[in-house]
């Protein structure tokens, strides 16, 4: 009686596993992917479709790809979890590190797939009043607008920066096991062209 209950325990276990390894979450799958802008033309209210749009973009703002390197201290994090950046660098009054432990030490001009470690040319922290971690999507809007906070950017500028920069783009092909930010960095940039061309409206 008890091999067969065990039996019946263990099937059922292997069951809930294969489920688990071959089933994505549904929350997973939806972050993977972007609207395009054209799919917003039905909302009529121009306001309200420039708030959805920045709102699609959001999934790539809010990402751990960009959230880590846009920290609230002098600490950047890392990968999907967002632990602090371990060893314990600091951000440096450039934002490339302090002097005895610069971001080029580890961080060469390209993922080091060896060893797990993101590269890129330009490896850096934003400037600290940048930093969008701990904020919500409407606060992050209103940054972005503001010069005083955006590096002195127009909107012009940021939609350059999200859809072409090149560090940027590292979001979308980070290598290792970390998981890339949704849709493409054309698909992120042209939702924030739309998003500016229909007034620049941020969520509430």
């Amino acid at each position: 009686m008890r091999l067969k209950l065990r039996a019946r325990i263990l099937s059922a276990a292997a069951a809930l596993l294969a489920i688990a390894m071959t089933a994505p979450a549904v929350s997973d799958e939806a972050s993977d992917n972007l609207a395009a802008p054209e799919s917003f033309a039905a909302i009529a209210d121009t306001a309200a479709r420039s708030a959805s749009l920045f709102s699609e973009a959001g999934k790539v703002l809010t990402h751990p790809r960009c959230v880590n390197c846009h920290p609230a201290g002098d600490r950047p994090r890392q990968g999907d979890v967002r632990p602090l950046h371990q060893p314990p660098v600091e951000r440096g009054e450039d934002g490339f590190g302090l002097p005895a432990m610069r971001c080029s030490i580890c961080h060469q001009a390209a993922n080091f797939e060896r060893a797990g470690v993101p590269g890129n040319p330009g490896w850096h922290l934003a400037p600290h009043e940048m930093g969008c971690e701990g904020k919500t999507l409407a606060q992050i809007c209103e940054q972005i607008k503001d010069p005083a906070r955006n590096g002195g950017r127009s909107l012009e500028d940021i939609v350059h920066h999200v859809g072409e920069d090149h560090l940027v783009g590292w979001a979308w092909a980070p290598g290792g096991d970390r998981r890339p930010a949704p849709g493409t960095q054309a698909q992120a940039g042209a939702l924030l062209d739309a998003w500016v061309k229909t007034g620049a409206i941020c969520p509430n």
